[in-house]
């Protein structure tokens, strides 16, 4: 059974979306994906959300561009933690995703990583289920010891051949 459901609104947003399926990956976690747009299918996402928890779900990473309903309506409906990716629109850069999945109203939270935070959302899902499972837990421990070791290795890098030379 998956852990987690991803949804976006778009294709346009797998891009972003596979990021966050592939920290999921890297971390041993289960998930769906979908395409679900909660404007123009709004029964196909009522059912999605509504049997979000049945499903197994305990965290819903929901990507979504511009007005950014996708997000907020999972929070609504969904009892457990919702993750928002703003995506990076052609208009305002992402700005208008960040604010509309950000401002959600009293009693509804969304945690909102950065606009097109794909990896992060992973992340952050991973840390949440890693309160209830120690095996999970030591993966995100190793993940941040290898991010430690990539700028030990990189700071040497620059001590051997210095800033002229660092590539």
């Amino acid at each position: 059974m998956a852990k987690v459901g991803i949804v976006m609104g778009s294709d346009s947003d797998m891009p972003v979306m596979a990021k966050a399926a592939e920290m999921l990956d890297r971390f041993g976690i289960s998930y769906d994906m979908h395409i679900i747009s909660a404007h123009r299918e709004p029964e196909e996402f009522f059912e999605y959300a509504n049997t979000a928890e049945e499903r197994g779900y305990k965290v819903i990473i929901a990507g979504a561009g511009m007005a950014a309903h996708l997000p907020g309506m999972c929070a609504a409906i969904f009892p457990m933690p919702v993750i928002g990716i703003p995506m990076p629109t052609s208009n305002l850069g992402g700005r208008d995703s960040l604010y509309s999945i950000v401002q959600m109203p009293s009693g509804i939270p969304v945690a909102t990583v950065a606009i097109g935070g794909g990896a992060n959302a992973g992340i952050l899902a991973a840390k949440i289920l890693a309160t209830s499972d120690d095996e999970l837990l030591k993966k995100l421990k190793d993940y941040k010891e290898e991010l430690r070791e990539q700028v030990v290795k990189k700071d040497r890098k620059l001590a051997d051949v210095g800033y002229k030379d660092y590539k």
